[in-house]
């Protein structure tokens, strides 16, 4: 059976692997983008899409945070500028400002505060801009919703590994950010091409801690 990385695309085949899926130990993480255990599922044969349902409006936007906005409107700016939008691009570059200012009145968050931040954007906000663009056929904002996904999703996974272990987490490592699509990479040196958008390592840059005074 074969065991997909939702994040990356990782493919844990056990007819090559000498362990069984289910036997790898639960701290177990993807080879090339360190996505927990949890992140992978069984592979399955594409099935027939059924057409989009309308969406006549976006009440559910209005329950949405700031600070998901925000997130929302900066994933989007850069997938705008992967496709050399750079008037779109800006657009959503200054709504996101606007949602990260509105956000910092209120920016008692913390790292728990951040986690309840990206689990809200993973059960709301994409879910909403989604729906709003397969109604629209507006396959530019789809696909930017499919990195970003992707994106928010590895981030609930470093927090929670980071809440879980601390400083202890991040020994040892070097942290990579994809310059296009905000990806996070643990790792000496970053991956050749980012397992999201797939652009070349030059387009990654190194994330410093700031220096104790």
């Amino acid at each position: 059976m074969r065991y997909v990385c939702s994040i990356c695309g990782y493919i844990y085949d056990e007819a090559r692997e000498s362990i069984p899926f289910s036997s790898l130990p639960p701290s177990w993480r993807c080879p090339l983008c360190k996505a927990a255990k949890s992140a992978f599922a069984p592979e399955k044969k594409e099935a027939a899409k059924s057409p989009a349902t309308p969406v006549t409006d976006l009440e559910d936007s209005k329950e949405l945070s700031a600070g998901v906005l925000a997130a929302l409107c900066t994933s989007l700016a850069r997938g705008c500028e992967k496709q050399y939008k750079e008037e779109e691009a800006g657009l959503f570059r200054q709504l996101g400002e606007y949602f990260t200012a509105a956000m910092s009145e209120n920016s008692e968050t913390g790292l728990d505060g951040l986690a309840e931040l990206i689990q809200q954007d993973r059960e709301k906000g994409y879910p909403a801009v989604k729906a709003s663009a397969e109604a629209q056929n507006d396959r530019g904002t789809q696909r930017v919703c499919v990195w970003g996904e992707k994106v928010t999703n590895m981030l609930n996974y470093l927090t929670e590994a980071y809440l879980e272990s601390g400083e202890t987490f991040l020994e040892d490592t070097r942290l990579w950010v994809c310059s296009v699509c905000g990806f996070i990479y643990m790792g000496d040196t970053p991956p050749a091409l980012c397992p999201v958008c797939k652009v070349p390592d030059w387009k990654f840059e190194e994330v410093k801690g700031r220096d104790s005074v």
